[in-house]
């Protein structure tokens, strides 16, 4: 009763604000979809834009402590629910292929963020969370290591800016510019899931490109492409958790690796394994009503508290701070993304994908 008197009106104000996010996410403006921007976007740049007018509402007595637990605990929740999403049968029949792709382009993004932080003289919890925000799933992949390198609101805020930045350019200009330069659609499909980062952008990339190459099956192997690249949040979010534990015990501060240690990968690795199970079983009433009926409202649900999440984010972030703080931070995001770009062409080109069809 007094976790409800403390919270709710903040997550209240969290679940409004998200609940017209993903109702813009899902308008059309001429040929336009608004989707490729995601209702995560829209709900922390409605955040910020109400923080503007109304600073005094995360700090509000009534709201605070709601606002609070939704941009920590509803944060990680997404994530447990994402891993219900993850078929690992299904990825490791399908993505396989792409594997040498995603492991380099991972590779090239974190070793970019590194490198890139010491010559811009950029914060370390920025330059990781763009570094790992590109380099895996966008949001998701932010949400999941934001706990885990304890990163405040506006570290987050500035990442999820700077990957919803080149996700749009991504989603406009690819399917163009791969059809230009000889991609087959296979070898689009990997483009997509590698060079893309959030599941909505990834999605509007493959679309586009299903209508300029006149051949389907495109959008699935995106897709699939970048669930594959999902399953780096286990490994990478438990390698800071140790990392920053080691820094911690050279430091000689006093430091709880149980308090850093991110359980909440745990669940979302139950969860994977759960769906993974579920496929495996024969066709009957119960695997019907999983697969049709219970992972769409996970995916839903799971889109639903990022965007709540970020809503509250943004309701602890000054816009005008994010915008002049934020120069550094596109560049690093400038310089991943190509980076993984050029990469995610080149092992194509050596493996043989790059002018393959599906």
């Amino acid at each position: 009763m007094n976790f409800l008197k403390k919270n709710v009106m903040g997550i209240a104000v969290c679940v409004l604000i998200a609940a017209l996010a993903t109702c813009l996410g899902k308008l059309t403006l001429g040929s336009f979809s608004l989707d490729i921007i995601g209702a995560p976007v829209f709900a922390i740049l409605i955040g910020m834009i109400i923080s503007l007018a109304f600073p005094s509402l995360a700090a509000n007595e009534k709201t605070k402590d709601g606002i609070r637990f939704t941009s920590k605990k509803i944060l990680q929740c997404s994530v447990i629910i994402l891993g219900f999403t993850l078929n690992l049968k299904v990825i490791a029949q399908v993505g396989a292929k792409s594997l040498p792709v995603i492991l380099c382009t991972i590779s090239t993004s974190l070793i970019i963020a590194y490198l890139m932080r010491k010559v811009l003289k950029l914060d370390s919890n920025t330059a990781c969370l763009v570094g790992v925000g590109s380099s895996i799933c966008g949001g998701s992949a932010i949400a999941a290591t934001a706990p885990v390198i304890d990163a405040d609101d506006e570290e987050v805020a500035r990442a999820i800016s700077v990957i919803f930045f080149f996700n749009v350019i991504a989603a406009l200009i690819f399917p163009t510019i791969g059809h230009a330069i000889g991609l087959g659609s296979e070898g689009f499909a990997v483009f997509a899931g590698t060079a893309v980062n959030d599941t909505s952008s990834v999605t509007a990339t493959a679309s586009t490109a299903e209508g300029i190459y006149g051949e389907n099956g495109i959008l699935s192997a995106a897709v699939t492409v970048k669930l594959t690249r999902t399953l780096a949040i286990i490994p990478i979010t438990l390698g800071l958790a140790i990392i920053r534990a080691r820094k911690a015990g050279k430091s000689g501060a006093t430091y709880s690796f149980k308090k850093v240690f991110p359980f909440f990968i745990l669940f979302f690795i139950a969860a994977s394994l759960i769906t993974t199970v579920i496929g495996l079983l024969p066709e009957s009433g119960f695997t019907s009503f999983y697969g049709n009926h219970f992972l769409v409202w996970a995916k839903w649900l799971a889109k639903f508290f990022i965007a709540m999440a970020m809503c509250a984010i943004g309701l602890n972030t000054n816009l005008l701070d994010l915008v002049k703080k934020s120069k550094k931070a596109l560049l690093l995001g400038l310089c991943c993304w190509i980076g993984i770009s050029l990469v995610s062409l080149g092992i194509q080109y050596m493996t043989g994908i790059y002018g393959s069809n599906l």
